[in-house]
């Protein structure tokens, strides 16, 4: 057992023991569930740690491991966007909660388009952060992203994709990713999520055009105007489809 900030409590959802990030309190604006992104070592507290401590001032959050990823079980036959959307439900219904406000990041935005089409009754409002969910050519950053093979340089290289503006203390934030990378079982889950060709990975996690248009969840969708891991194109394609939407882009700003 260890000591770290990325292990919250233990949950069973659709029969897998999953790590939770819960504040259990709602001061009144209903809850927030985060969904994280596919970065090699990812996890809840990796993607959401600066984000759960302001938002949990107005809202009760969720936040937790999708199955595969993080702290939460392994089963390479749940590693697909049916049953990660059902892992969510599960969350959802474990944690006794009806209705979310959800927040996808990447990879996590096709989950919670996915349920926003398939589960409108438990999608208050919806949050799109630099995300996947619509027709586009792999990037080379996603490609390199879905791709990374363990070592320190690599992770340095992805953590270069991801932001716009250097990051002094990129060097101790590569060693601290790449630890993460290499836990146990968790480079062998990772690459079973995303091999070669990874156009197909990404296809998977696409939506019909239609149903993304029959969302009735008001929208907010943001996107870094530099990103070259998901090109903010996406995000533009979200706007003109989902009927309730505001986009903002940020300037010097990547994924």
């Amino acid at each position: 057992m260890t000591d770290s900030p990325e292990i919250g409590i233990t949950i069973e959802a659709r029969g897998i023991a999953t790590n939770v990030h819960d504040t259990h309190v709602d001061p009144g604006g209903g809850t927030v569930l985060l969904i994280h992104g596919s970065g090699p070592g990812v996890s809840a507290y990796a993607n959401w740690r600066l984000t759960i401590p302001a938002l949990s001032e107005h809202f009760r959050v969720i936040a937790p491991d999708i199955v595969g990823f993080g702290y939460t079980q392994h089963d390479p036959a749940r590693y697909n966007l049916p049953d990660w959307t059902d892992h969510v439900l599960g969350v959802l219904d474990a944690a006794g909660i009806d209705r979310a406000h959800v927040v996808g990041n990447s990879f996590g935005g096709s989950l919670a388009l996915a349920l926003a089409i398939e589960h409108p009754d438990r999608v208050r409002r919806l949050g799109l952060m630099g995300s996947v969910g619509v027709a586009f050519e792999i990037t080379p950053g996603l490609d390199a992203v879905w791709g990374y093979e363990p070592s320190v340089e690599a992770m340095r290289a992805l953590l270069e994709i991801f932001t716009y503006t250097p990051n002094p203390q990129i060097d101790d934030l590569a060693e601290l990713r790449y630890r993460a990378s290499i836990r146990p079982g968790v480079q062998e889950a990772f690459a079973a999520m995303f091999p070669a060709p990874r156009q197909r990975a990404l296809d998977a996690l696409t939506h019909p055009d239609m149903a993304i248009a029959g969302i009735s969840a008001p929208t907010l969708i943001f996107h870094g105007r530099e990103d070259r891991v998901i090109p903010p194109a996406t995000s533009l394609r979200l706007l003109e489809l989902i009927p309730d939407a505001q986009l903002h882009v940020f300037g010097q700003c990547g994924h």
